[in-house]
Protein backbone atom coordinates (compact mmCIF):
# COMPACT_ATOMS: atom_id res chain seq x y z
CA UNK A 1 0.00 0.00 0.00
CA UNK A 2 1.26 3.47 -0.84
CA UNK A 3 0.81 6.66 1.13
CA UNK A 4 -1.63 7.76 -1.57
CA UNK A 5 -3.73 4.61 -1.06
CA UNK A 6 -3.65 5.05 2.71
CA UNK A 7 -4.77 8.69 2.43
CA UNK A 8 -7.61 7.68 0.13
CA UNK A 9 -8.64 5.13 2.78
CA UNK A 10 -8.71 7.90 5.40
CA UNK A 11 -10.76 10.15 3.09
CA UNK A 12 -13.27 7.36 2.41
CA UNK A 13 -13.59 6.73 6.14
CA UNK A 14 -14.14 10.45 6.80
CA UNK A 15 -16.93 10.51 4.21
CA UNK A 16 -18.47 7.51 5.99
CA UNK A 17 -18.14 9.31 9.35
CA UNK A 18 -19.94 12.36 8.02
CA UNK A 19 -22.74 10.19 6.61
CA UNK A 20 -23.07 8.38 9.94
CA UNK A 21 -23.16 11.66 11.86
CA UNK A 22 -25.85 13.02 9.56
CA UNK A 23 -28.06 9.97 10.14
CA UNK A 24 -27.15 9.42 13.81
CA UNK A 25 -26.04 5.87 12.96
CA UNK A 26 -23.83 4.96 15.92
CA UNK A 27 -22.74 1.58 14.52
CA UNK A 28 -21.72 3.10 11.19
CA UNK A 29 -19.91 5.89 13.04
CA UNK A 30 -17.96 3.35 15.09
CA UNK A 31 -16.97 1.40 11.95
CA UNK A 32 -15.97 4.54 10.08
CA UNK A 33 -13.92 5.82 13.00
CA UNK A 34 -12.07 2.50 13.29
CA UNK A 35 -11.40 2.56 9.54
CA UNK A 36 -10.16 6.15 9.75
CA UNK A 37 -7.81 5.36 12.62
CA UNK A 38 -6.48 2.29 10.81
CA UNK A 39 -5.88 4.43 7.72
CA UNK A 40 -4.04 7.04 9.76
CA UNK A 41 -1.87 4.33 11.31
CA UNK A 42 -1.16 3.01 7.82
CA UNK A 43 -0.11 6.47 6.62
CA UNK A 44 2.17 6.82 9.65
CA UNK A 45 3.71 3.39 9.14
CA UNK A 46 4.68 4.31 5.58
CA UNK A 47 6.99 6.97 6.94
CA UNK A 48 7.51 10.58 6.18
CA UNK A 49 9.15 12.08 3.22
CA UNK A 50 8.62 14.66 0.58
CA UNK A 51 4.98 14.87 -0.43
CA UNK A 52 4.25 15.79 -3.99
CA UNK A 53 1.29 17.93 -5.01
CA UNK A 54 -1.01 14.91 -5.28
CA UNK A 55 -0.31 13.76 -1.71
CA UNK A 56 -0.57 17.32 -0.41
CA UNK A 57 -3.96 17.66 -2.09
CA UNK A 58 -5.19 14.40 -0.54
CA UNK A 59 -3.91 15.44 2.89
CA UNK A 60 -5.67 18.81 2.56
CA UNK A 61 -8.91 17.05 1.60
CA UNK A 62 -8.60 14.77 4.64
CA UNK A 63 -8.07 17.83 6.85
CA UNK A 64 -11.15 19.57 5.41
CA UNK A 65 -13.29 16.47 5.94
CA UNK A 66 -11.99 16.06 9.47
CA UNK A 67 -12.91 19.69 10.18
CA UNK A 68 -16.41 18.99 8.84
CA UNK A 69 -16.70 16.02 11.23
CA UNK A 70 -15.57 18.22 14.13
CA UNK A 71 -18.21 20.81 13.31
CA UNK A 72 -20.96 18.17 13.19
CA UNK A 73 -19.88 16.76 16.55
CA UNK A 74 -19.75 20.21 18.15
CA UNK A 75 -23.22 21.06 16.81
CA UNK A 76 -24.60 17.79 18.13
CA UNK A 77 -23.04 18.39 21.54
CA UNK A 78 -24.50 21.90 21.67
CA UNK A 79 -27.96 20.55 20.80
CA UNK A 80 -27.73 17.90 23.52
CA UNK A 81 -26.58 20.50 26.06
CA UNK A 82 -29.48 22.79 25.14
CA UNK A 83 -32.00 19.95 25.38
CA UNK A 84 -30.67 18.85 28.76
CA UNK A 85 -30.81 22.41 30.06
CA UNK A 86 -34.40 22.70 28.85
CA UNK A 87 -35.36 19.38 30.44
CA UNK A 88 -33.81 20.34 33.77
CA UNK A 89 -35.26 23.84 33.78
CA UNK A 90 -31.80 25.29 33.49
CA UNK A 91 -32.27 27.06 30.15
CA UNK A 92 -30.48 30.39 30.13
CA UNK A 93 -28.86 29.78 33.50
CA UNK A 94 -25.39 29.14 32.13
CA UNK A 95 -25.18 25.71 33.68
CA UNK A 96 -25.38 26.71 37.32
CA UNK A 97 -28.68 26.71 39.10
CA UNK A 98 -29.21 29.28 41.83
CA UNK A 99 -28.87 28.01 45.37
CA UNK A 100 -32.04 28.49 47.40
CA UNK A 101 -31.79 28.34 51.17
CA UNK A 102 -34.55 28.12 53.68
CA UNK A 103 -34.20 29.92 56.98
CA UNK A 104 -36.18 29.02 60.05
Amino acid sequence: MTRRDALIRVIDALHAEIAALKTNDVNALERATKDKLAGIEQVASLGTGPAGPDLRELADEANRLNETCRIYVNLMAANVRRRLQTLTGDAGMGGSAPVLRAYA
